[in-house]
């Protein structure tokens, strides 16, 4: 995930989570919100509950890798934030990243 297809701004993260569509897995919260670029972009958050800043890096990057193998499950013109549960601390890669897929495939 490059820097320009990243959610950055504060006020488009609340706006992207009280007016979006919200969509729940074990490991993630995704909410999406129609937009008119073609380009979808992301936005990542973490809470402290998942540990120091360490591991909630190492989260993160998990998440931008399982983002970039899948891009083609993402609307182009959406705006997404992925939230990661308290739940997903200690899960395997491979399991988070199922749980996010079949998020997106619910969507399509």
């Amino acid at each position: 995930m490059k820097r320009t297809e990243m959610v950055k701004k504060h006020e488009d993260f609340n706006k992207i989570i009280n007016k979006g569509i919200k969509r729940k897995g074990k490991y993630f919260l995704l909410f999406s919100l129609e937009k008119e670029e073609e380009k979808p972009h992301f936005g990542l958050a973490v809470g402290k509950s998942l540990g120091n800043a360490v591991e909630r890096n190492k989260f993160k990057r998990r998440v931008r890798n399982i983002v970039d193998k899948h891009k083609l499950l993402f609307k182009n013109n959406y705006n997404y934030i992925i939230i990661i549960k308290r739940e997903a601390n200690g899960v395997k890669f491979k399991d988070l990243e199922e749980d996010l897929v079949n998020i997106l495939r619910k969507d399509n």
